[in-house]
């Protein structure tokens, strides 16, 4: 290791890694410390369950928010896979079950919009209003890589007022509520404003549209694909990328402290060796704004909230379902919803809000291994094994204590296994693999789990509330302050996680990304589901 670099970035996530290696290619030394024996963060791929041959997407499991660009610029060998189905949603009608399937052609989309509501309506407002989205993703998604545009650009870029007004400026609730009468399918379209975002659909703050936001632009498309190979696939590609480009990776290594004159700036990490500085012109801090300030001795900005329930499970089989018109296969192989009726949000909410835990939690399931079976090992795949990815909504940060955590963590679990074996012909546990040592191969994690293993603030997979893509109204727009969001003025210290607007690649413990450097590229927000 030398002592000085031109730049040190701190954390090994996507975002750091996608900075390590636009830096080396144009010419910079680049030190890269992280505290954890590996890189990757979040994109990660594990193999939780004790003699099994499968390699899950521990926290974050899709990829939208990905530039192309990226992919190119940094030559990454890496590829994902369109699902063939979008979303089914599980539900009973006049006793009967039923569902809403989304894709497999317009044709079945059509027929299963008609089967629940009785007619073609909510099917002609769902095609009106998803048009609008992928037009303003059309104009929105391109300028994650390019310099921040004020408010005013945006908005003539998307030059679109109707959406404009949905998206931006009220309650996403709103134009649900306006747009669509059955429960089901509002529920459908609002999940997408609470991927680890706990809101109201009227709320205020409008913290739920941007959550929407970000969820209906990846690509230009708002497409959520499969990496082949898991998350880790895209964090080796990345860690190969600014290897060949010349940046010094080093794990195990954590920073504990950055000082700088505003011209030089001293980097202090700790090792099981001991502690040690290296110098640098710049540093790039590849963590939350919480972090970031503890480095620096800065005050710390408000607290963060994550609110969902990860869960990883590894199945013997898939399950049977009770709709009869639906194959589990083609089910599966999209976004399963559970309890994610318009109604049955609002209540999930209301009762964490009210300081209890859902009695009813939502959440949205998808099987990695219809996609991309290659995370499995052969002799999983011929036993006809799966993976069951399953995200839960509604459950803050606020709600689990160290005294309280692995009980509701427990009770969580049982609760949300409960709402999908109301729609199964089968418990799901009687179709759980079990690993090595006789336990059921399934793992959950709470926003309190998130915190310990990964430094994210109060669990948040967003490093807290996720911001609009355009510059705040009075902010500076030229120059580095406009390429770099949480620039810190009169230093050499900046910010490039998941929360900033400048900074790597990925999408989140869920569905991630950034924006561009002063003199290099970036992406930008947030992570993926």
């Amino acid at each position: 290791m030398r002592t000085s670099y031109d730049a040190v970035v701190v954390g090994g996530g996507h975002n750091a890694l996608v900075a390590s290696a636009y830096l080396a290619r144009a010419g910079h030394s680049v030190l890269l410390l992280e505290r954890l024996p590996d890189t990757g963060g979040a994109t990660v791929s594990t193999r939780p369950f004790p003699g099994m041959d499968a390699n899950l997407s521990r926290y974050s499991y899709l990829v939208s928010l990905l530039p192309r660009k990226i992919v190119r610029d940094l030559d990454l060998d890496f590829r994902v896979r369109t699902r063939t189905v979008s979303s089914y949603t599980p539900t009973v009608r006049a006793g009967r079950p039923t569902g809403l399937l989304v894709g497999g052609g317009e044709a079945r989309t059509r027929e299963s919009f008609a089967r629940l509501t009785g007619d073609d309506r909510e099917y002609t407002a769902w095609r009106e209003f998803y048009a609008r989205t992928a037009h303003v993703a059309g104009r929105v998604f391109p300028t994650l890589t390019e310099p921040l545009p004020t408010k005013k650009e945006l908005r003539g870029r998307v030059d679109d007022d109707t959406a404009w007004r949905m998206l931006f400026e009220e309650p996403i609730g709103r134009a649900v509520e306006e747009r669509f009468a059955d429960d089901l399918v509002r529920g459908v379209v609002l999940t997408d404003a609470l991927i680890g975002t706990f809101a109201d659909a009227h709320d205020p703050s409008l913290r739920q549209n941007r959550c929407f936001l970000y969820h209906v632009i990846g690509g230009g498309t708002g497409d959520w694909n499969v990496p082949v190979g898991g998350m880790g696939a895209l964090t080796r590609a990345l860690t190969d990328a600014a290897r060949a480009a010349g940046a010094e990776l080093r794990t195990g290594h954590e920073v504990t402290r950055v000082d700088t004159d505003g011209r030089h700036a001293e980097v202090t990490y700790r090792t099981a060796d001991g502690e040690g500085t290296v110098g640098a012109r710049h540093v790039l801090v590849g963590a939350s704004p919480q972090q970031l300030a503890a480095l620096t001795g800065d005050a710390p900005p408000p607290p963060a909230e994550g609110a969902q329930l990860k869960v990883n499970m590894l199945l013997d089989r898939l399950p049977a379902l009770r709709d009869p018109d639906v194959d589990p296969h083609e089910a599966f192989a999209g976004t399963f919803h559970i309890a994610e009726g318009y109604g049955e949000l609002a209540r999930a909410h209301a009762q964490a809000a009210a300081g209890g835990p859902p009695t009813a939690p939502p959440s949205e399931i998808y099987c990695h291994s219809l996609t991309d079976p290659t995370i499995l090992g052969q002799d999983l795949v011929d036993r006809g094994c799966h993976t069951l990815t399953l995200f839960g909504l509604h459950t803050p940060a606020r709600l689990f204590t160290d005294a309280t955590n692995d009980a509701l963590r427990a009770e969580l679990l049982t609760s949300a296994l409960a709402q999908l074996d109301a729609h199964l012909a089968e418990p799901i546990a009687d179709c759980l693999a079990t690993d090595a040592d006789g336990r059921p191969c399934v793992e959950a994690k709470t926003p309190l789990d998130l915190e310990r293993d990964l430094r994210l603030p109060g669990g948040n997979i967003f490093h807290g509330d996720l911001s609009f893509p355009y510059a705040d109204e009075g902010a500076p727009t030229g120059g580095a302050t406009r390429a770099v969001g949480a620039w810190r003025p009169g230093t050499r210290t900046s910010c490039c996680a998941a929360r900033a607007r400048c900074a790597g690649a990925g999408s989140a413990a869920s569905r991630g990304t950034t924006r561009r450097w002063p003199s290099w590229s970036g992406e930008r927000r947030p992570p993926q589901r």
